[in-house]
């Protein structure tokens, strides 16, 4: 529930208050672009001043990531990899014609497809549909031999009835057998919860994620589970992540790191998931490797009842210059803690090891590829969180590729919805920087602030979790972005470049950010749903309030919704006031997940997250679409090569690949297990 995703249509150019790595001379980030998204590559500073051990460990950890990537196509529905298949076979061996507008138009639902990691777009979650026709389709599935798969592919891809949503969201109907994510199989929504009811310990401190990394499927009208595991589902991928793993573990550099990855492949080998725990309990406690790395599953999105995780691999190299204000950060946790606006009662009397680094990413795979967060804030266990804290990172090479890429296009989002001159300024001034410290307090801090009450499920919100948690960490973020702290402990340049970040976060989550969703459709993404739920939520509450200060007490509009020649612009009119209402939201939603109200958390999400002006929608696909932007960014890894002398390896060197099917393809040849 722990990611923070960057919005690349809100991208303002770097500034130099960020102190952010040097653009890098006549390097091309933006390589590709097609339907709605560009692919950005992303360079690695710090890489030629590891040591050779160091190197060779990042290059294992890379190599394992990489091996699990078909875990999640498996994951995201059923048909995936036989589908990716034909897609590999048909691109790398069809001898017919490649230019005519049938072919392009294959090609591009192949793209779509690799981006999305399957048929379900990796955002809105609908499902993505080829654009040349189906006899077309079927033609090329002859002529690479694969006609005996058309009776499966060509519903799969064509027909709009079957999994057309990853994760359904719909209040009707069940929401388990609506879905098209490969989690669940012959079972409803009332057979998952009960099956999970009667095995959790409720009086456990220190429970398990019951169900994290296992397919619940009904065999002979008994419900069971399924495990992916080493001689479990997805074994012969999972068996070459850990092969990748044991050979990492001969580079590593300290006891701690040969510990996690001895845990990783125990519990790989038995899908035992106190050993998961076990493993996350030793990673969060090395805060001193240069190399570290998520590797497993992790986030649970992807599910319709917020259970499951998604499989995901990252790996990293720690900034120590940038770290050096997430460290700032991380030690002044409790004040942060004792001062946030929510009830005491949810307040952590201790904070425990929170740590947070700025990093750059090395390889991305799993559900960190080709779309990749900006910042992580993990282990996902409350308990873990309580008794032996978490980890925090803001990506920072991945931050600053996105805005490297922004420079490259010829117009600007900011200067379409931005309403005046003076909060163009402050974007360009104050933007990037003051968008990565609010990051860093939604990782470092907002994640793991708050605590349950005793009793209290961490599955309590169900399908409205995520949603409401990163609502919570967002509000978090905002509120102390704007505290006098910031200035006092270094972090913010000026006490006024926190109105860069409320400028931008209501100006996307009231328009901006619905650019991504087909007209007349609802908001359905949960970070979407968190931005819409703050931005609306304190437009409508901050409507005709009575505000008292130096110059008086008056009734204000916190927000205004205005009009210039002829568009739509929200402005904000008081800064203070508008702090001031994410003081009251972040102690509503802190008290739904601390109490465990399921009611009044989808009450909140239903009236504030879900519905979308339709005039507005409209006017913002249109005003967009006069930008020719693309709305969503996803990556290139750079290749990791051995150099080899003498039969030995003396070198790893880094090489940048500027094809997106070409990475693509190379994978599928390489690294494909299932």
């Amino acid at each position: 529930m722990n990611r923070f995703l960057k919005m690349t249509l809100i991208a303002t150019v770097a500034t130099a208050a960020a102190g952010c790595a040097q653009k890098q001379a006549d390097f091309k980030y933006t390589v590709d672009q097609f339907a709605d998204v560009k692919i950005i590559r992303y360079t690695i500073p710090g890489w030629d001043e590891l040591t050779l051990n160091q190197k060779a460990y990042a290059y294992h950890l890379s190599e394992a990531a990489k091996w699990g990537r078909d875990i999640l196509w498996e994951q995201n529905c059923c048909h995936n990899m036989q589908l990716r298949h034909a897609l590999e076979d048909i691109l790398n061996n069809y001898k017919g014609d490649r230019k005519g507008e049938d072919w392009q138009a294959f090609e591009l639902y192949a793209k779509r497809v690799f981006f999305a990691n399957g048929i379900h777009h990796h955002y809105a979650e609908d499902k993505i549909f080829p654009t040349c026709s189906e006899d077309y389709f079927k033609s090329l599935l002859d002529a690479v031999g694969r006609s005996d798969e058309a009776e499966v592919l060509l519903p799969y891809a064509f027909d709009p009835n079957l999994y057309p949503q990853r994760r359904c969201t719909s209040s009707e109907g069940d929401i388990v057998a609506q879905s098209g994510v490969n989690y669940y199989e012959g079972v409803t929504r009332e057979e998952v919860e009960a099956y999970y009811a009667s095995i959790e310990d409720k009086n456990d401190p220190t429970p398990i994620a019951y169900g994290l990394n296992t397919k619940l499927v009904k065999e002979n009208g008994k419900v069971v589970e399924k495990p992916w595991k080493k001689d479990g589902l997805c074994g012969k991928a999972i068996e070459k992540i850990c092969e990748e793993l044991a050979a990492a573990s001969e580079f590593a550099d300290n006891e701690s790191q040969k510990r996690q990855l001895a845990l990783l492949i125990d519990y790989y080998t038995t899908g035992d998931l106190r050993t998961w725990d076990e493993f996350n309990v030793e990673w969060v406690k090395d805060t001193v490797s240069k190399i570290d790395f998520v590797n497993g599953f992790i986030e649970d999105y992807n599910d319709p009842l917020g259970r499951k995780g998604a499989w995901e691999g990252h790996v990293n190299i720690k900034d120590e210059k940038a770290s050096e204000r997430t460290e700032i950060l991380s030690k002044n946790a409790q004040w942060f803690e004792d001062n946030a606006p929510i009830d005491e009662r949810f307040k952590k009397s201790e904070v425990k090891g929170v740590t947070a680094k700025v990093i750059d990413a090395v390889c991305l795979s799993g559900d960190a590829y080709p779309a990749t967060p900006i910042g992580i804030n993990l282990p996902n266990a409350d308990w873990i969180r309580r008794d032996h804290g978490s980890k925090s990172v803001t990506i920072a090479n991945i931050t600053h590729a996105y805005d490297y890429s922004a420079e490259e296009q010829p117009k600007s989002v900011l200067k379409e919805f931005a309403y005046s001159e003076e909060e163009i300024a402050r974007a360009k001034q104050y933007g990037s920087y003051a968008s990565e410290i609010h990051t860093d307090l939604h990782e470092c801090l907002g994640h793991g602030s708050g605590q349950l009450l005793p009793g209290v499920s961490s599955t309590a919100m169900g399908e409205f979790s995520s949603t409401l948690e990163e609502a919570r960490a967002d509000l978090f973020g905002l509120y102390f972005s704007a505290d006098p702290k910031m200035v006092e402990l270094g972090i913010m340049p000026d006490p006024e470049a926190y109105k860069a970040e409320y400028d931008s976060y209501i100006r996307n989550g009231l328009m901006v950010q619905f650019n991504r969703i087909e007209l007349g459709r609802q908001n359905t993404e949960a970070h979407m749903q968190n931005r819409k739920l703050i931005a609306e939520w304190c437009y409508e509450n901050g409507q005709d309030i009575h505000w008292c200060d130096d110059e008086g007490c008056r009734f204000i509009n916190v927000i205004e919704k205005v009009e210039k020649d002829g568009k739509t612009y929200f402005t904000i009119t008081n800064y203070e006031a508008l702090r001031e209402l994410f003081a009251d939201l972040l102690a509503e939603i802190q008290r739904i997940k601390s109490e465990g109200d399921y009611e009044a958390g989808k009450a909140l999400v239903e009236t504030y997250a879900v519905n979308i002006d339709p005039e507005i929608h409209k006017e913002v696909l249109e005003r967009y679409a006069s930008l020719d932007l693309k709305p969503y960014g996803g990556f290139l890894n750079p290749d990791i090569v051995p150099v080899i002398k003498d039969g030995a390896v003396v070198d790893y060197v880094l090489e940048y690949p500027d094809s997106f099917l070409g990475q693509m393809l190379k994978y599928g040849a390489n690294y494909s297990a299932l």
